[in-house]
């Protein structure tokens, strides 16, 4: 990376001390006070730009964290939240190609000699005040559609699984960008100094689309920003533990001499990934403490463990992720990323996406609720949704009770749920054939510029300088979508 851009950005503890009029009595004060709690509601004059860790949003955010619930693979909205009567009625016959209007198809289904429209096999009803439509498939999620805000008009511009991930991850379809979660732990910095502010959550023994490590990666920001995965079992975090025979007191001896050599080489060379790597040092330090402690969840009461369903007694399920993501935003986790495979249903979906729905319906719905009992959801953005959506017609055979979706980038669902959302909303709308959106588009950087605006940032002023210029999450165009905001 190249540093010279960021130079300035970075201090020594001498040069820290030099430069700083208050020296020492601003030191012990910065070591007392959460710089969040401190100068988080202040807000930034127009076109500065926002430095890494200090917890000053653009303006007043309105929510302070989100737990984002990933479905990896490309849940089909049109068996789950976009209702369409005469896609049904017209099951069997050929998608018009007034409808397709010759878009590009993936490989898996360009070279069909047919494209039978399938309509869904599950049961539809309006549900609560808001009168959304959901599936019998989410019976939990639907007793909550008062307090859920959907997007069904989202789009993307990739066709594949690892192109789309990456895009709605990192706001580029190549490899090497920083993840969302990277973006706000650099602009936002963390509530809890012994938690990293960006924490990643994957079902365990779950089988699709290969999740990479660089989906949380940090990319060219500093190292520190970068997710780190929580795993179920005796070490959840890789290599935290101290190796048999090392005390704690030796390891932070260890890690103070460590420190000092750290420190006179950042005197020389002027590496900001120095300060990173000496910064993830100690944070690993004050980890081996806390996240044993957050982990381990059996202090819940048995009706939360009935409340997110039996599987969250099983470390590692999607639902014992979800309890994990409640007790994660509680310790003040900025972004919790939980990752669920196994949506990419080309064939036998209807036997597969039940599978999908029992795993998840019943905890995410329970997250949603065991927040507000809280009273958390106000300040807590959730999201649910995929890469991309799926076709309205049918990838290979059709039968009576069987047929595959393939990839379908042109529309599909999300919602969200808590602070900064409106309640009992849906925004955007498809045509009648599920095909494409004709009302209210949601590009995935609008979505992005959305999201990190309701955390009090403006996407167009939180920047980094690489490679000679600066980038940014939505580089290089996205729009708030201001009328799905409370």
């Amino acid at each position: 990376m190249h540093t010279c851009g960021q130079h300035h950005q970075h201090y020594s503890r001498r040069d820290f001390l030099t430069k700083t009029s208050l020296g020492l009595g601003a030191a012990s004060l910065a070591s007392l006070l959460n710089p969040m709690k401190v100068f988080g509601n202040n807000a930034r004059p127009a076109g500065s730009v926002m430095r890494p860790g200090v917890g000053n949003p653009h303006f007043a955010p309105r929510a302070k964290r989100v737990i984002y619930l990933f479905q990896s693979g490309g849940p089909s909205q049109l068996d789950l939240f976009d209702y369409k009567p005469l896609l049904n009625k017209m099951t069997g016959e050929e998608l018009p190609e007034s409808i397709r209007k010759g878009q590009r198809l993936t490989g898996m289904t360009a070279g069909q000699a047919s494209f039978p429209l399938a309509g869904t096999l599950f049961n539809f009803k309006q549900r609560g005040q808001s009168g959304a439509w959901v599936s019998d498939l989410y019976p939990h999620t639907a007793k909550l559609v008062d307090e859920l805000c959907f997007i069904k008009s989202m789009y993307t511009e990739a066709i594949n699984h690892d192109p789309a991930a990456t895009f709605i991850q990192t706001g580029s379809q190549f490899p090497g960008r920083p993840s969302i979660g990277s973006w706000l732990s650099y602009g936002l910095g963390s509530d809890n100094e012994n938690l990293p502010a960006f924490v990643v959550l994957v079902t365990k023994d779950k089988f699709g689309q290969p999740l990479y490590a660089r989906l949380w990666g940090n990319g060219f920001l500093p190292s520190q920003h970068q997710g780190v995965q929580f795993r179920a079992g005796k070490n959840p975090v890789l290599y935290l533990t101290n190796p048999p025979g090392v005390t704690e007191s030796a390891r932070r001896e260890q890690l103070d001499h460590l420190m000092e050599l750290e420190r006179l080489n950042f005197q020389k060379v002027a590496d900001p990934e120095i300060e990173a790597r000496m910064a993830q040092y100690e944070m690993a330090f004050r980890m081996q403490t806390s996240v044993p402690e957050i982990m381990d969840t059996s202090a819940e009461p048995d009706h939360i463990y009935e409340m997110y369903g039996e599987d969250s007694r099983k470390p590692g399920t999607y639902a014992a992720n979800c309890l994990l993501a409640r007790r994660l935003a509680e310790r003040g986790v900025k972004f919790i990323q939980l990752y669920h495979q196994g949506w990419d249903q080309h064939g036998n979906l209807p036997s597969a996406i039940k599978t999908q729905c029992r795993e998840t319906d019943q905890p995410t719905a329970a997250l949603i609720k065991d927040l507000k009992q809280r009273g958390m959801l106000e300040d807590t953005l959730v999201i649910w949704g995929g890469e991309f959506g799926r076709t309205n017609y049918s990838q290979g055979k059709l039968t009576a009770s069987n047929f595959g979706r393939d990839h379908h980038p042109k529309c599909y669902s999300l919602f969200m749920a808590g602070g900064g959302v409106k309640k009992g909303f849906s925004y955007g709308r498809t045509d009648d054939f599920g095909y494409n959106v004709v009302e209210n588009p949601v590009h995935v950087h609008d979505f992005q510029a959305t999201l990190m605006h309701i955390l009090g940032i403006d996407h167009e002023r939180l920047t980094f300088k690489y490679q000679g210029r600066r980038f940014r999450l939505t580089d290089v165009h996205g729009h708030v979508v201001r009328d799905i905001l409370a």
